[in-house]
Order: C-alpha cells, then sequence, then structure tokens
C-alpha cells in the first residue's frame, strides 16, 4: 500500500482558506462591513467544500452504509463551523473590539494608528487561538453529537 494521498482540505494551502473570517475580523476597523462578510462567505464556502469531500471519501470507503456518509458529512460540518469559523471569528471580533476601545481610552494614538494596531493584534492571535479551539471543539463534540453516533468519529484536525 503506498503513501496516503494528502487531504486537499487539510494538508495543502487550500486550508487557509478556513482562516479568512479571523482574517475579515482582524481588518474590520479599516475595511468596509461587506468585506468582512464576504470573508465569512469564503470560510463557509471552504466548511461547506470539506464536509462534502469527506462525504464523498466516505461514500467511496463505506458506499454500502448511508449512515456513515451522512456521519462524515455532518461532524465534519458542525467541527468545521465551530472551530474554523463561528469561534474563532467570534473571539477575534471581540478581541479586536476590546483592543481597539482600550486604545481609545489608554493612548492618545490618532484613530488610523488605533486601527492599524487593532488589526495587527487580531492578526497576531489568529495562531494563538487555533489549537485551544480546535481541542475545544474536540471536547464539545465528543461530549455531544458524537454520543449519537455509537463511537467518536474522527475529529477534523485543524482548518
Amino acid at each position: 500500500m503506498g503513501p496516503e494521498e494528502p487531504d486537499l482540505y487539510r494538508d495543502t494551502w487550500v486550508r487557509y482558506l478556513g482562516y479568512a473570517n479571523e482574517v475579515g475580523e482582524s481588518f474590520r476597523p479599516l475595511v468596509p462591513v461587506p468585506v468582512v462578510w464576504a470573508s465569512y462567505g469564503v470560510a463557509t464556502a471552504y466548511v461547506t467544500a470539506d464536509a462534502i469531500d469527506k462525504g464523498r471519501k466516505a461514500a467511496t470507503a463505506h458506499a454500502q452504509d448511508p449512515t456513515r456518509v451522512g456521519v462524515a458529512v455532518v461532524d465534519t460540518f458542525v467541527w468545521q463551523s465551530l472551530a474554523s469559523v463561528a469561534i474563532p471569528g467570534f473571539t477575534i471580533n471581540r478581541l479586536c473590539a476590546a483592543s481597539l476601545a482600550l486604545l481609545g481610552s489608554l493612548t492618545r494614538w490618532p484613530l488610523p494608528v488605533r486601527r492599524w494596531t487593532t488589526t495587527a493584534l487580531g492578526l497576531a492571535a489568529i495562531p494563538l487561538i487555533i489549537t485551544p479551539i480546535d481541542r475545544t471543539v474536540d471536547f464539545l463534540m465528543d461530549s455531544s453529537l458524537r454520543k449519537l453516533y455509537g463511537t467518536p468519529g474522527e475529529p477534523p484536525t485543524s482548518h
């Protein structure tokens, strides 16, 4: 048996599309709100494509068991939605909002400097929040939805 084929959504540059909304939230102080919402569209498209991909792979491996296909799609979609879109987007949004407010209260920096500083802080936080969020979502999924499957699903890896 040869080496396993790389997963397009987890082992290549494509996985960075899952970070689009965190980048969008980081840039919220500098760009129009529709740009931020577009970043959520990119991240959601990534999540959906990964879930479809995992469903196709499950269908190939378990053609006689449509339940396993459904579990693969649902597990991937829910996990990715929480770990790649909802929780990190909220986290970066709140971090940047708090940073901008604190910089406004604690400094006399001009507004453009405060906005760029907030964006830099948001971008710098992205690599720091990924693993804790992923592990938390693993725990939440293992403690809830995956119990319905009978055995824990294979948790997706980061983004």
